[in-house]
């Protein structure tokens, strides 16, 4: 597929053409590069704020690896390892009704992602999962695509993905409305903090290579999530349309995020090999290399 395919395919813009080959193509022949003569795959971890382009990122790098250095690549996202809606709703009755709510740390399952992520670096055949996020809950098993090669690069993308845990005293203040009304006694957040600080560490850990890309604020965290899911709700059958969120729904939704998008905001671009910094119209303002 060319390039022009790929823009046609994801219903992408001329402009992301200009972008991809002044920046995201030679990050691909580096990540190629850092591959090379390795003996396992090229873990590769990738952040950025909700609607900040890291699926499209992540597909974009498959694509050139594949079909311009003959790679086998994985892609993942944190999104597909949500624990099932009676499993958090079990969890908000046990903990705090927060946790009903998918996408903090402590609504993944950490244990199918340690899984894949073993299978992929140890060259085994695995099933990768898949969320629906219309039902909330899990594609069936038998709908997760299967790898039975050995994988060159996984890209592993996350909204929290690498995401520093913070000192227990920065908990102590709600950082918004909702953590104000809705967690005053910081439970939620305190539990969110304490799986952050346990299994996900040991999971970011197995990253070779770090990208981010940075967007302006948390302000533009809104506008960039009620796009998402208007195209969501494009693609769902009329049925289904219910499981949709409105705008204001998105308004209250994503101040589940706010705390660990700020945090992503100031601690990750030091820890990354690459940090690409958006404008408001996600366009490449900057980007850093290395890590200091």
């Amino acid at each position: 597929m060319a390039l022009a395919g790929f823009l046609a395919t994801h219903n992408l813009p001329d402009s992301y053409a200009l972008t991809a080959q002044k920046w995201f193509i030679p990050l691909a022949d580096e990540l190629a590069m850092h591959n090379s003569g390795a003996s396992g795959p090229l873990m590769v971890g990738v952040n950025g704020c909700q609607g900040s382009g890291k699926s499209t990122l992540c597909d974009f790098l498959a694509y050139y690896l594949t079909s311009h250095h003959q790679q086998t690549v994985a892609v993942l996202s944190l999104d597909d390892f949500y624990l099932p809606r009676d499993e958090r709703a079990l969890l908000a009755t046990k903990v705090h009704p927060l946790l009903a709510t998918r996408g903090v740390p402590g609504t993944h399952d950490t244990e199918l992602l340690a899984q894949t992520l073993s299978a992929l670096q140890q060259h085994q055949p695995v099933t990768l999962p898949r969320f629906n996020k219309a039902t909330d809950n899990p594609y069936p098993t038998e709908q997760w695509p299967v790898i039975n090669t050995p994988v060159d690069t996984v890209l592993m993308e996350g909204w929290c993905w690498g995401a520093p845990a913070q000192d227990e005293r920065k908990l102590a203040k709600p950082v918004n409305a909702l953590e104000d009304t809705e967690d005053p006694e910081g439970i939620w957040r305190r539990f969110v903090n304490t799986q952050l600080a346990g299994r996900y560490q040991s999971l970011f850990a197995q990253m070779n290579y770090w990208i981010m890309l940075k967007g302006p604020s948390f302000d533009h965290v809104y506008r960039w999530r009620c796009e998402q899911e208007h195209k969501l709700a494009a693609r769902q059958q009329p049925e289904r349309s219910q499981a949709i969120m409105n705008d204001v729904q998105i308004a209250r939704f994503i101040q589940h995020y706010q705390r660990l998008t700020e945090q992503c905001f100031t601690h990750l671009p030091a820890r990354c090999d690459r940090v690409f910094t958006l404008d408001t119209q996600r366009s490449i303002t900057q980007v850093l290399k290395g890590k200091p």
